[in-house]
């Protein structure tokens, strides 16, 4: 098990950044949850298998269509698990 906080930043509020990274989560089985940040960066919380996560994170660096990411900043965690995968409140 693999546990990963990110922050994502750029142009990935207003684009379905948060609906995009949840749904390439769950294709991967990876759990945890999604949310938008007032600064106008986006946070997530993935904790699953360590390549799916890891492919989780890639994905993020393009984001969907219409995103245009400029940073992944990636602190790994300490095994906190998660079933399924949320879109939270902004923060």
């Amino acid at each position: 098990m693999r546990t990963a906080t990110m922050t994502v930043s750029g142009r990935v509020q207003g684009v379905g950044f948060r609906y995009s990274l949840r749904a390439e989560a769950e294709r991967l089985g990876v759990g945890g949850w999604v949310r938008n940040r007032r600064d106008g960066s986006v946070e997530a919380f993935l904790a699953g298998d360590p390549d799916a996560v890891e492919a989780v994170i890639t994905w993020a660096h393009d984001g969907p269509a219409g995103a245009r990411v400029d940073d992944v900043d990636v602190i790994e965690g300490t095994g906190e698990s998660a079933s399924g995968f949320e879109i939270r409140p902004t923060a």
